[in-house]
């Protein structure tokens, strides 16, 4: 009797051991998987992302392997952030926007996406444009007729409303064009002079707001690698100064460009092409802008 009741008593500690185990492996796994399917947090300014120095370093708010970011946006404000991502398997992209509400960024999917106005009420993308409304943007509009037959990759705007826009040609080349506003009319897009249109490849432009400055990437004679970033200043009597390598620092053996100064100043955006055919987001203390203007 005694050996039997310890019989039971075992058999009965036993069943309650694999139960106990079963339950914490099921709340493991429970835990997991939740952990899995929750995203770390984006918190504080430049979507929780430590800033960087005079030295580039990769921006990469949500890393992962599947993706790489292209060509990112702030709207002035600092409240919005618009990025193109393109997956590495299927190649296809798609339109992403992450949004501040308190001190945390929310990450959505976008139809569109593109350079934002100084006063951050159009957006551009190729040769349409969408406005500011109470609900969002409004459905993409022409530039109009001067503008529809360019093949436009990047188009940005000063705070006076000059269009900079790069042009693809054919046969791979490009070149950059401007456009102002003239007594509220817009001009016919003109070519920049040598200067600015030197090269293999010039393409996506970016104008200072104050229209101090504008930063290009092209290849040609004397860079480091397949496609440098350049800037020209602005002269005093208007014209513009001849084009400035941004260095080694910024530049690679590979394919840099795409520059853009954030709305507040303080960080020039990029993308790097890492392995083929992906890029990744750098960004920079622009502090070294003003180091490269002529005295």
């Amino acid at each position: 009797m005694v050996a039997y009741y310890f019989m039971f008593k075992q058999g009965y500690v036993m069943r309650h051991l694999c139960i106990s185990m079963v339950l914490l492996s099921l709340l493991i796994l429970s835990v997991n998987s939740y952990s899995q399917d929750t995203p770390t947090a984006l918190e504080g300014p430049y979507l929780g992302q430590k800033p960087p120095g005079l030295t580039p370093k990769l921006f990469a708010p949500n890393p992962s392997k599947e993706y790489r970011d292209w060509g990112g946006y702030f709207t002035p404000d600092m409240q919005e952030y618009y990025v193109t991502r393109r997956y590495h398997q299927s190649g296809e992209s798609s339109k992403v926007v992450f949004k501040l509400e308190g001190n945390r960024w929310y990450e959505s999917e976008v139809a569109w996406g593109g350079s934002i106005s100084p006063d951050g009420q159009t957006m551009y993308s190729r040769n349409r444009y969408r406005e500011r409304t109470d609900n969002g943007w409004s459905e993409p509009k022409s530039l109009g007729p001067l503008f529809e037959d360019f093949r436009i990759m990047r188009l940005t705007a000063s705070a006076k409303g000059t269009f900079v826009f790069d042009e693809v040609g054919s046969n791979g080349d490009g070149i950059l064009r401007y456009s102002r506003l003239l007594d509220g009319k817009r001009e016919v897009p003109k070519p920049f002079g040598k200067q600015i249109n030197t090269g293999k490849w010039t393409a996506h432009p970016f104008i200072a707001p104050d229209e101090s400055y504008i930063i290009w990437d092209s290849e040609r004679e004397g860079g480091y690698g397949d496609s440098d970033m350049y800037i020209s200043f602005r002269q005093q009597d208007g014209s513009w100064g001849a084009a400035i390598n941004f260095g080694d620092n910024i530049n690679t053996e590979g394919e840099d460009g795409g520059g853009y100064v954030t709305p507040d100043g303080n960080y020039l955006f990029y993308c790097r092409r890492c392995t083929p055919p992906n890029f990744e987001i750098m960004w920079v203390d622009a502090k070294f802008i003003e180091a490269l203007r002529p005295k």
